[in-house]
Formats: structure tokens, C-alpha cells, sequence
């Protein structure tokens, strides 16, 4: 049975606005989780061969189950500590997620053997699962109509963290494989001690709920999206477009590879260029939008971008033309701030750790299913002599029935509340 709402944002009860310095604070920490995933891209597959003495192939297929062992640790874990901070507040829980990612780097440093690396990358979806609590804060101080422009700061930080997790991790590992770790530690705890003496609580006690370790299992926490009929509409767009995403992250290096004879310096400028532009409209871009758009067309704007984008992407004839698709997936970058913001309006304030908790979920499931579709699908039109660029029509298909989703569901949401 799904658990009720509360009473919505209607009437918002946020906490005193957060200082510039405690928002910059919570950009750098969603920053340095996004690092936890892809400063390991370019060097782990090296430090895997260099611990076990296999070949590439036998690494590709280790840091595939990396790769699906990091997503299943943010979707068991996101619920715990999403409902973990509405208990005890924000504050605690996301500074021991960077205190125990700055401790996680460096035991990666260290590993002597392949079973440690992988406890390492275990324990490092674990504490990443904390970017569900930055979203909270975020919540916690900003007024409903305002949150959009918050959410696409964090965006932004996604977006950074994409492009400099690989740059750091290529640059410095040509040096030492090793060498990347030690510095993502070093980062991780510099930002344990800034916020510990600037980071205030969001959350007053008066607004906390008790922990209950029955609903903080990962489909225990799903109930909560399935409260109202928007929140489960918006929530189920939700995570088509994050099961969408992950054809990137999935595929497009061998699809690349194999349709224009791209080299890995060509994809990594590819995939910069993709951060870069995702990091200008989440940082720059999402304000001046909201202003113009509106949540509703914003949303609708955004995946309508980024189904054109994967469309491009799909049935480009050439690697340059492939780049039309860049500024249009750049825009897609609208959909999420705007989703985010109508479905923390669902909820009361005391909810709010909990649902991104689940939303952090679903990105984990997303995470999980991603790479094992598109890479059979890959698998399969190779094979078959068929269209190669078959996976990403397929990720542009799943937006469309996000967009159908969307348009049905924003029959019933209520307009922000004018401040």
C-alpha cells in the first residue's frame, strides 16, 4: 500500500535560504561523486590488467561487472541514506559520504589485488548514493518556483564531472596508474573540512521523521513515487529518460569505433564536448529558461531536445555530422531541473530526503538495465549486418513514450506558487 503524501509545497515550508558557500559546497560534493564513476573510465581497465596480469578483454568484461556492481550499490543504498537524512538531517550525511569517499580513494590507491579494488568500487556506489541528499538540501532551502534553477546547478556539476573525471583520470594516470586515486582522496577530504566548518542543517529537527528500516529498502521507497497520480506519471518519465542516457555511457565508443573509425582521442572529445555544452545550459541556461518557458514547456522543450539529439546520433552519415547532435542533447539538460522541481511540489517537506532517495533508485535500476540493452542491441545489429545505429533509435524511442508520459501527466499538475 502506498504511503500518503503529506500535505504538498502549496503552501512551502522551506528553511532559511542557504549561504552562497553552502550551496557552492554541495555543487563541489555531487562534483566529486560524479568523479567516483568516471575518473576510474580511462585507467581502470590498465589497473585491472596490471593487477591480474590479464589481457583487455578479460578487463572489459571486469569492468563491466564494475561498472553494474557501482549502479546496484546507489540503488540499495540511495532509500537508506535518503530516509537516513531525513532523520538525522543533511549536514552528518553528506559529510561522512565525503569523508567516506575521500577514504574509499584511497584504499583504490592501494589495492593490492583485484578483491580489493573491487570492495573499493563496491563501497564507493555506497557513498556516492549521497547526491539523493545534496538534491534534499537543495529542497530544504530553496522555494518551490525557485528549485528548477538549484536542480540545474547540480546538473551542471553532473555534466563537470563527466568531463573532468576522464581528464583527470587520463592526464594523471599517464604518470602513474595509481596517481588519479590519490588525488580524488585528497579533494574528497579538503571538502569534509570546508564544509564542516561552513555547512549549516537544512533540515530542524521539528521537520525530521523516524527512520524506518522497512520502507528504506529500495522498493519499499518506490511506494512513495506511486502517491499521487503526477508524482508516478513524472516518475516513470523519469526513469525513461535515465534508462535513455545510458546509451551513451554504454555504447558509444564502440559504435563510434565501428561506423566512423573513431580513435579514443576522438571519442573522449566527443564525450567533452557533450559535457561541456550539458554544463553551460544546466549552469547558464536553465534561469532565463524557466523565465521564458515555464516548468511545463521547459519540460516538454527538454525531451523533445534530447529525443532529436539520439535521433542524430542514430543515422548521422558521418563523424562530423554526429556533432549536430550536441547543442540538441545539450538541451535535454531542461527536462530534469523541470521534472524535479513539479514533483517535489507532491510532497511535504519531511519527504523530501526520501524521494530523491527513489529517484536515485531508479537511476540505479536505469544504471543496471542500460548497458545490458544497448549492448545487446549493439551486439545484435552487428552481427545481423543490420543498422548500427539501431541502440540509440532505440534510446530515442524510449523518450518518445517519456514525452506521451509527460503530456498526459501535466494535465494535473498545479502551477508553482508565485513567492
Amino acid at each position: 500500500m502506498s504511503e500518503p503524501a503529506g500535505q504538498p509545497d502549496a503552501a512551502p515550508v522551506v528553511a532559511a535560504p542557504a549561504s552562497k558557500a553552502a550551496v557552492t559546497f554541495i555543487f563541489i560534493t555531487v562534483l566529486l561523486d560524479v568523479l567516483a564513476l568516471g575518473i576510474i573510465i580511462p585507467v581502470g581497465p590498465h589497473l585491472i590488467v596490471q593487477l591480474d596480469g590479464s589481457d583487455f578483454a578479460h578487463a572489459s568484461e571486469v569492468s563491466g561487472l564494475f561498472g553494474f556492481t557501482f549502479a546496484l550499490m546507489q540503488f540499495l543504498f540511495s532509500p537508506v541514506v535518503g530516509m537516513l537524512s531525513d532523520r538525522v538531517g543533511r549536514r552528518p550525511v553528506v559529510l561522512m559520504s565525503n569523508l567516506g569517499l575521500g577514504a574509499d580513494y584511497l584504499v583504490m590507491a592501494l589495492a593490492p589485488t583485484l578483491s580489493w579494488l573491487f570492495v573499493a568500487r563496491l563501497v564507493s556506489g555506497i557513498t556516492a548514493a549521497s547526491i539523493s541528499t545534496a538534491f534534499a538540501y537543495i529542497s530544504d532551502t530553496t522555494a518551490p518556483e525557485h528549485r528548477a534553477q538549484k536542480f540545474g546547478l547540480i546538473g551542471a556539476a553532473f555534466g563537470l564531472g563527466f568531463v573532468i573525471g576522464p581528464a583527470i583520470g587520463g592526464t594523471l594516470g599517464q604518470v602513474d596508474l595509481r596517481l588519479p586515486f590519490y588525488v580524488a582522496a585528497s579533494l574528497s577530504l579538503l571538502n569534509f573540512t570546508y564544509g564542516f566548518f561552513i555547512l549549516p542543517e537544512s533540515l530542524p529537527k521539528e521537520r525530521r521523521t523516524p527512520f524506518d528500516l522497512a520502507r528504506a529498502n529500495p522498493l519499499g521507497s518506490l511506494q512513495l513515487l506511486r502517491s499521487s497520480p503526477v508524482l508516478l506519471g513524472l516518475a516513470v518519465a523519469s526513469f525513461c529518460g535515465f534508462l535513455a542516457h545510458e546509451a551513451l555511457p554504454a555504447i558509444f565508443v564502440l559504435y563510434a569505433a565501428q561506423r566512423y573509425g573513431w580513435t579514443q582521442r576522438d571519442v573522449g572529445l566527443m564525450l567533452a564536448g557533450v559535457g561541456v555544452a550539458s554544463s553551460v545550459v544546466q549552469g547558464g541556461l536553465i534561469r532565463p529558461a524557466m523565465k521564458k518557458l515555464g516548468e511545463r514547456l521547459a519540460l516538454l522543450v527538454g525531451l523533445a531536445c534530447g529525443l532529436l539529439s539520439f535521433v542524430i546520433y542514430g543515422i548521422a552519415p558521418t563523424g562530423l555530422f554526429i556533432l549536430c547532435g550536441i547543442p540538441f542533447g545539450a538541451f535535454w539538460g531542461l527536462w530534469g531541473p523541470s521534472s524535479q522541481a513539479m514533483m517535489t511540489r507532491e510532497l511535504a517537506p519531511n519527504q523530501q530526503g526520501k524521494f530523491q532517495g527513489a529517484l536515485s533508485s531508479l537511476r540505479g535500476i536505469s544504471g543496471m538495465l542500460g548497458p545490458l540493452l544497448y549492448t545487446q542491441v549493439f551486439a545484435f545489429a552487428v552481427a545481423g549486418g543490420s543498422f548500427v545505429g539501431l541502440p540509440f533509435l532505440v534510446g530515442a524511442s524510449i523518450l518518445a513514450l517519456a514525452l506521451v508520459l509527460v503530456l498526459a501527466t501535466l494535465r494535473q499538475v498545479k502551477p508553482p506558487v508565485a513567492a
